[in-house]
């Protein structure tokens, strides 16, 4: 149950170590305390493995890529496979650069993720060597690349989270599909970084990656509604949504919430 795993990570607080960008470190920090997490922001090499050792989940963002980084990556990334902690991979702008998109395929292969989770463009690049783009702007829908989500899922042994106006997570022949959310929350940097973090929340408490993937979209999604109904534009809403995440009650989540999952 959806509310029962958001309960299960307010009760328990997992420390989410953070290898992220530098344009969502604040936002993603504070959107994880704001759900009842415990963020860890941190990259660097001489240190990245002790930090695994004392959390709940890895969430790593390749937004802002460097040599060092993708060696902290790696290494954190090997560590966490090593202590069964959960990996989340968000592809940021994969398919932009050939950098980026041998990094993430790098990536999956050597710390083999518990969940991928990216917009629809950085999936398919992740499948079909795909390049150009729009950098982080997807030039897909969700329900356009679904077979290469499942595609992904099965090569790699990992669910698939793919964001978009109906989300889509994909794993073996489930498929769920999260209808909620707000077209200006694309208006705000960094909300699919932050669907990553939350992700990492999820999978850190919770035992099946699947439903806690579809379940961190639906709260995403259902808090960005709620930051909607109460903001005047993006900036209003980017505070909003911090205090949408905090004040979510199980009742609103379950009133709202529109996901279906089907077993194909």
């Amino acid at each position: 149950m959806i509310a029962d795993d958001l309960r299960k990570v307010r009760d328990a607080r997992p420390l989410v170590l953070n290898i992220t960008n530098y344009v969502v470190m604040n936002t993603t920090a504070n959107a994880l305390l704001a759900v009842g997490a415990s963020p860890v922001m941190a990259h660097a090499i001489e240190e990245v493995e002790e930090l695994v050792d004392i959390s709940q989940a890895l969430v790593i963002n390749i937004g802002t890529l460097s040599a060092p980084w993708v060696s902290a990556m790696l290494r954190a990334g090997k560590r966490a496979a090593a202590r069964n902690v959960p990996v989340v991979l968000d592809p940021v702008g994969c398919g932009a650069t050939r950098y980026r998109t041998l990094t993430a395929q790098m990536l999956i292969r050597e710390i083999h993720p518990a969940v991928v989770r990216g917009n629809a463009s950085e999936i398919r690049s992740l499948v079909r060597n795909d390049q150009g783009g729009r950098g982080v702007d997807s030039l897909h829908s969700s329900e356009d690349i679904i077979d290469d989500a499942l595609a992904l899922s099965a090569s790699a042994g990992c669910v698939v989270s793919v964001s978009g106006a109906v989300d889509v997570v994909v794993q073996g022949n489930r498929v769920a599909r999260i209808a909620n959310g707000h077209p200006m929350m694309t208006k705000v940097t960094g909300m699919g970084c932050t669907a990553s973090a939350i992700t990492g929340a999820f999978v850190g408490v919770c035992d099946d990656p699947f439903e806690s993937a579809a379940h961190a979209m639906a709260v995403m999604g259902v808090a960005g509604e709620l930051s909607v109904e109460r903001s005047s534009g993006p900036g209003s809403l980017q505070v909003g949504f911090i205090d949408a995440l905090f004040n979510l009650q199980e009742g609103q989540l379950l009133e709202r919430v529109k996901m279906d999952i089907q077993q194909n």
